[in-house]
């Protein structure tokens, strides 16, 4: 507590505002620790539909393309050099990565060749689209 008394008895001199600021601190550290979880909710992909699907195979990453060009890896929002990083991370644990693209019906097409690119670039070769099947 941060109240000074005077031995005179003269009254408060200064108020400490450092529990105000551990608030906001905490309160800092939550919304930076929320709102990636808030954006991934509010992005929708809308996928096509095919008369054929496969089953998604466990070791697999998953890139999103949004309608508005945005790239996802695995639900997450970031962008094609992050994905790139994280892609050749997962590369350099096993040669054996397959990546998924699941590309909104309203994104570019250019969105979707630049992604296939920078994974190829990193030596990534097993690539698939992820479709809804059609009945």
């Amino acid at each position: 507590m941060a109240m000074q008394i005077n031995d005179n008895n003269e009254g408060l001199f200064e108020i400490n505002i450092t529990p105000f600021v551990d608030v906001v601190l905490v309160l800092l550290v939550i919304f930076m620790v929320t709102a990636p979880m808030m954006v991934q909710q509010a992005l929708e992909v809308n996928l096509p539909k095919t008369s054929s699907a496969d089953a998604i195979a466990k070791t697999t990453l998953s890139v999103g393309i949004t309608a508005n060009n945005q790239y996802l890896l695995n639900g997450k929002l970031m962008t094609l050099q992050e994905i790139k990083e994280q892609a050749q991370k997962a590369f350099e644990q096993s040669k054996d990565v397959q990546v998924i693209f699941a590309a909104d019906l309203d994104s570019k097409h250019e969105a979707v060749v630049m992604a296939m690119d920078s994974l190829r670039q990193i030596g990534i070769i097993q690539f698939a689209f992820q479709v809804i099947k059609q009945e």
